[in-house]
């Protein structure tokens, strides 16, 4: 992956007709932040304000994203936020397996570009891209796992907050956790600083 750029990563999602995602959509959305950041978000696709702009994470579920990052004093320029499929599924439908697996090379270039030291999982599909598709956001939320050098925190999804109020403390006690690992690694000062 030497030949990697950001430029060629942009590119490629740009022409990617892996799956069927791409046709009836206005915009692919790649992903946007800071390319130096040490925090990686990864998300699950976009939605209609997504595609129409293609931004990641601009409705009322990123709204949300943003204040639970000024939540822990992070600043969401100073993070990078992408999804696991760029092109919205029809009726912001769950992306499917095999939808995800074309996506796959796009995120990984994107995780091997940015080479973050922490991912924060926003919801089941984005646990699913990353930890395997047996995975259960239920069962691993909450809990930090380190795969090949790299914290990992599976959480809600913030437009699952947004359906069930009731996950909000849960996502909140996410967020200190981490708020608490960054400061662990050293990074929240490479962030916040």
């Amino acid at each position: 992956m030497a030949d990697i750029t950001w430029d060629l990563l942009e590119t490629q999602v740009q022409r990617c007709q892996l799956c069927s995602l791409y046709k009836g959509i206005h915009h692919k959305v790649p992903g946007q932040g800071d390319r130096s950041a040490p925090l990686m978000l990864i998300g699950e696709g976009p939605g209609r304000e997504e595609d129409e702009q293609g931004l990641a994470f601009v409705g009322a579920a990123g709204q949300l994203l943003t204040r639970m990052l000024s939540a822990i004093s992070l600043p969401r320029e100073r993070v990078y936020i992408c999804n696991v499929v760029k092109c919205r599924p029809p009726q912001n439908r769950t992306p499917l397996p095999e939808e995800m697996e074309a996506c796959r090379i796009h995120l990984r270039m994107q995780t091997w570009l940015l080479r973050p030291q922490v991912i924060l999982l926003l919801g089941a599909t984005a646990a699913k891209a990353a930890l395997g598709p047996d995975t259960y956001i239920t069962r691993v939320r909450g809990k930090w796992i380190e795969k090949n050098g790299v914290w990992m925190l599976p959480t809600f999804h913030p437009s699952a907050l947004l359906r069930d109020e009731s996950k909000k403390p849960l996502a909140w006690e996410d967020m200190k956790s981490l708020r608490q690992k960054l400061q662990e690694l050293h990074l929240y000062e490479d962030i916040y600083g």
